[in-house]
């Protein structure tokens, strides 16, 4: 009879999480004086910037550091131990073009640009 042994030379392999890709997406970076008292005068200063720069646009995902609130809801449930948030990984795969960052963090939008036929 033999005995088993696990198998030593080939242990299972887990990717180690990395930092967003954010190619094609367009970065706006605001530091607003005095800076937006909630999310609501945020997302009013973040939704001029996409009708500027895309028009037509869609809101995808967000984040208010101040509540520790995303959207969609529940989005960073599955990425507990990952590098990237879940609101973040949402905008970058439905299509997001535009990331706009508010306060170093404080607020975060995804954007994507909308083509009307």
């Amino acid at each position: 009879m033999t005995d088993f042994k696990p198998d030593k030379i080939n242990p299972p392999t887990c990717s180690i999480p990395g930092e967003p890709d954010y190619t094609g997406v367009a970065i706006v970076e605001l530091m607003p004086e005095p800076p937006p008292g909630d999310y609501l005068e945020a997302m009013k200063l973040a939704n001029g910037v996409a009708d500027e720069r895309l028009g037509d646009y869609m809101l995808l995902s967000w984040y208010d550091r101040d509540r520790d609130f995303e959207s969609p809801q529940h989005a960073s449930e599955c990425h507990a131990n990952s590098a990237v948030p879940g609101y973040v990984d949402y905008g970058l795969y439905h299509g997001a073009t535009l990331k706009v960052d508010i306060g170093a963090g404080r607020f975060v939008f995804f954007y994507m640009p909308v083509e009307l036929s």
